[in-house]
């Protein structure tokens, strides 16, 4: 785990910096509470833990069900 210092407008940037994946920016700082912005492609996931956690514990959604029919004969 990588774990750094940034002060508020400060970024860090993911992937190749010529070609970054995203880009991760300090919003604000107001006492103990810092806001986070993402600059993503919209295709990639960006969520929180909790939410994260709950996506990894949820049963597998049922997209279609197969029916079996009668044989033509």
């Amino acid at each position: 785990m990588l774990v750094i210092t940034r002060r508020e407008g400060e970024e860090v940037v993911i992937g190749d910096p010529k070609n970054p994946i995203g880009v991760v920016r300090i919003a604000s700082v107001k006492g103990e509470r810092v806001r986070i912005a993402f600059d993503f492609p919209r295709d990639i996931e960006i969520n929180r833990r909790e939410i994260a956690d709950q996506i990894v514990q949820a049963p597998p959604e049922v997209l279609a069900t197969i029916k079996q029919g009668a044989v033509a004969q």
